[in-house]
């Protein structure tokens, strides 16, 4: 007949359970390590207790140095009692400390403590990897038995769960904020990319845009965005998006000229399942932007049929599915934009009056490049640093007579076109400084409107330039509003030089 277990290792089963619990409970692992530390000092009744981590990598252990200090002690694996069993995976119990030639004394020299005996037993994961050593100090009186040694093992089972359970939940937490993190960066860049001030330019006309935008920031009423192909039109509708309270809601953009028009209900209200062969169910454009910014670009090139239907989404607020017969709540902002004059539309009964005023809350116009050179230089500037930072090239500029070649050219594609000839430009230019020469394919040549070159009248040499020379800076200053540092830039001089130039032909500034 066997023996049953005496009623100490009873009341030790379930006193391990207990601390079991309360282990799985805790999360964080320095609290965690806390914890485990002090239950084992009260159940094995000695003096300290430690878990000794093992990082395989750099081959080291490393504890608390003390029950709620956040310093942690590192040494090398292959030194002391709790080295000798993560490596090695036996348990060890010491009766005296200073008699084992394994026990590490420069432990108890950094801490001031003196160790009289130890128990160390190997703590191993499920997969029974050892993931470091469970190590028990000073028991109170004598020293630690072989009950000891089981009673330790087992908890040390129970504390490798735990610990690899709140190490992973660590992980995930540091993940986790991580990405918050990356999240707020990538929202405040977004934010001041296509804020007010991303709008580029320090004209009068650009800086009006940029005033109504920070005077409607607030507001939430719909807007039409006006002007020719390349002027920057969903730049503008980006910054109206980004500069109002749905700033973190969506932002959806539809060309509605790219779409058929057999197509374009299902996109802008979405389809149900089964509307026709091999059809599964999509969402439309007004669902996705709601609570946010729904922008139809060329908005003048929809049917009647769908601007009827639109009309009824921003009267009501809800849209149907194509093949749906319930009724979709949906919260949208209308920016629309379109190169068409609307009021001439509307009199050919091409475009709904209705829908026009209903979109017309605010009206922004883009102006043309041409009627803003001013703007050119600043641009251009700005394109060429965006092309160096994305290609990670060295810095580059723009030679004198190339700048005035841009500025001077009648940009029928606008910005659009002005942004791709200075990329074509930093892609094929094998010098820092791009030169006329690099003009290889040619910048667009002046229109009709330009005055015709007038023919040269005979004079000196010397009053020839003098002549040119005050031609050039009276036109760099006017084209940069009176700013001598980008005028002299322009002209390839010095600032100074520049001013120089100003007193002897009594130029004013």
């Amino acid at each position: 007949m066997s023996s049953l277990p005496p009623p100490e290792f009873n009341e030790r089963l379930a006193d391990i359970l207990a601390i079991s619990q309360r282990m799985n409970s805790q999360r964080d692992l320095s609290a965690l390590l806390d914890l485990i530390a002090r239950e084992a000092t009260s159940l094995l009744s000695c003096e300290r207790a430690s878990i000794f981590l093992l990082d395989r990598e750099r081959n080291e252990l490393s504890s608390k140095v003390a029950l709620g200090s956040d310093e942690i002690l590192r040494f090398d694996a292959r030194r002391g009692i709790a080295g000798n069993t993560a490596l090695t995976g036996n348990t060890i119990n010491v009766r005296d400390a200073y008699s084992d030639p394994r026990f590490y004394t420069a432990i108890d020299d950094k801490t001031g403590y003196r160790t009289r005996n130890v128990l160390a037993v190997a703590v191993r994961n499920q997969h029974a990897e050892i993931i470091g050593a469970f190590e028990v100090l000073n028991k109170r009186s004598g020293a630690f038995s072989a009950r000891d040694e089981e009673s330790l093992s087992a908890l040390a089972s129970h504390a490798a769960i735990a610990v690899e359970t709140a190490q992973l939940i660590g992980e995930l937490r540091r993940n986790q904020d991580e990405l918050t993190q990356q999240n707020a960066h990538l929202w405040r860049e977004v934010e001041n990319r296509y804020a007010a001030h991303g709008i580029i330019g320090t004209g009068q006309r650009m800086q009006q845009i940029v005033r109504l935008v920070e005077r409607i920031r607030d507001s939430v009423v719909n807007v039409l965005i006006t002007g020719e192909s390349g002027t920057g039109k969903e730049l503008a509708a980006k910054a109206l998006h980004y500069n109002s309270p749905r700033v973190r809601k969506p932002f959806v953009a539809l060309n509605c000229a790219a779409l058929p028009e057999t197509l374009l209900e299902s996109e802008l209200f979405g389809i149900e399942k089964g509307v026709a062969t091999g059809v599964n169910s999509r969402v439309g454009q007004f669902q996705k932007a709601d609570g946010g910014t729904l922008f139809l670009d060329e908005i003048g090139d929809l049917s009647l049929t769908a601007q009827a239907k639109i009309l009824r989404v921003l009267e009501e607020r809800v849209v149907e599915r194509v093949g749906g017969r319930n009724s979709i709540s949906v919260d949208v902002r209308i920016l629309a934009a379109t190169n068409k004059d609307l009021e001439t539309e509307i009199a050919k009964g091409n475009f709904r009056e209705d829908l026009y005023y209903r979109i017309k809350v605010i009206h922004v116009h883009m102006p043309p490049l041409r009627e803003m050179r001013e703007e050119i230089p600043l641009l251009a500037n700005h394109f060429l640093r965006e092309y160096c930072r994305e290609t990670a090239r060295g810095a580059m500029e723009l030679a004198p007579e190339v700048m005035r070649k841009l500025v001077s050219a009648p940009w029928p594609g606008n910005v659009r076109q002005l942004r791709n000839e200075i990329m074509r430009l930093a892609a094929c230019s094998r010098l820092n400084v791009i030169q006329e020469e690099d003009l290889w394919e040619g910048i667009p040549s002046p229109g009709r409107d330009q005055a015709p070159v007038q023919p040269v009248k005979l004079q000196s040499l010397k009053s020839a330039v003098a002549e040119m020379e005050q031609r050039m800076i009276a036109e760099a200053l006017q084209a940069t509003r009176s700013n001598q540092q980008q005028a002299a830039r322009l002209l390839g001089l010095s600032r100074q030089g520049l001013i120089n130039k100003m007193k002897r032909y009594a130029i004013a500034g």
